[in-house]
């Protein structure tokens, strides 16, 4: 019987393995083929670490250290831009005091990003405290980790069924059996089903999706020292990524957790957003995705023991910030169940603490 089990093998359940691998025998079962496979390998990759409701830039701030450091770091820099029409003014205000970026001029705006439309954008702020993230590198350091300590990978393994007798857990998957004494629920969109089939009580999260569509460097512009940029409210966004451009229309459109799939109408809406905001229309498309980013219902991450079920670990609810803060994350993981004081102020850990649904 292992130590741990845990389910789901994107990020989350990546970094977990990884920390866990110090306190214990460690499997980690993936449903699919392949680790990251859902939404941890749809993402924008952003390190941005005072995006999000307080408790989750609690976990980013905790995370920077380890993004920036640990085995060479995995941060470039990138920096973001928000850019809005007159129109969009208190959006604007609020996203900018929210994130901290200081308001520049359209012509300063335009000297960064040369294709904006001076009809159309009336305001714009900058900052440079956005990072990209090597995701792959970043899964691989942690996967390093895991293994080195004797933790076990299971892909292909997807859940059938889970069961709970005096000593722990028996999972069974498609790649057969195992047991462990705790079960941890980092199953991204899948996360309320498992619970339920653990004889668990839901929590109410919901997977949204988001699309994407990569597009050809606008104008042949080089684009790599341009940053992020968003419409006021993320009403869309764009980013550089290998000399294209990625785009999204933000959306969060409520879904059942599935293998996502960018919705036609949606993109053509959001690409839409895009070049009203630009001088340079979209001509074609590379190549267009979607990922499932599932919300708890308060937008904060589920991170603790069930309060029911002690022996079910709760690490779930990552939203759009399961990169940027799986470091801390996973580390407040650890220390609950390592029975250590975490590094996180108490406040921080309730807020995070399944118990808050009661």
């Amino acid at each position: 019987m292992q130590d741990f089990l845990i389910i789901g093998g994107g990020i989350a359940g990546i970094s977990a393995a990884a920390r866990l691998s110090h306190l214990g025998r460690v499997t980690l079962l993936e449903a699919e083929p392949a680790l990251g496979y859902h939404a941890s390998g749809r993402s924008a990759a952003l390190f941005e670490p005072r995006y999000g409701l307080a408790p989750v830039v609690e976990l980013s701030l905790a995370s920077e250290d380890h993004h920036r450091h640990a085995h060479g770091g995995v941060l470039s820099p990138r920096g973001m831009m928000i850019v809005a029409r007159e129109s969009e003014a208190a959006a604007f205000a609020e996203d900018i005091a929210d994130m901290a970026l200081e308001q520049i001029s359209l012509a300063e705006a335009r000297a960064i990003v040369p294709i904006l439309n001076p009809d159309a954008v009336a305001l714009a702020a900058f900052a440079d405290h956005a990072w990209d993230i090597d995701t792959d590198l970043l899964i691989q350091n942690f996967l390093r980790e895991a293994r080195g300590n004797g933790a076990e990978v299971v892909t292909g393994a997807r859940v059938t069924g889970i069961a709970r007798d005096a000593g722990g857990w028996t999972v069974t998957s498609a790649a057969g059996s195992h047991s462990g004494r705790m079960l941890v629920n980092a199953a991204g969109a899948w996360v309320d089903g498992v619970a339920q089939m653990a004889g668990v009580r839901p929590l109410g999260h919901q997977p949204n999706r988001r699309s994407m569509a990569r597009i050809p460097a606008p104008g042949g512009h080089d684009l790599n020292r341009w940053p992020m940029v968003f419409g006021a409210g993320e009403g869309w966004y764009c980013k550089p990524d290998a000399g294209a451009l990625i785009v999204s229309p933000a959306e969060e459109h409520p879904m059942d957790p599935h293998d996502a799939w960018a919705d036609d109408m949606v993109l053509a809406e959001g690409l839409a957003r895009y070049e009203e905001m630009v001088t340079e229309p979209v001509t074609r498309m590379i190549s267009n995705w979607a990922g499932l980013r599932t919300f708890a219902p308060d937008r904060v991450l589920v991170i603790g023991p069930d309060p029911r079920v002690p022996d079910f670990f709760w690490l779930a609810g990552q939203g759009g910030y399961g990169f940027q803060t799986c470091p801390g994350a996973s580390q407040l993981a650890a220390d609950l169940i390592a029975g250590r004081a975490p590094g996180l102020d108490a406040a921080t850990v309730a807020a995070l603490s399944p118990a808050r649904f009661g």
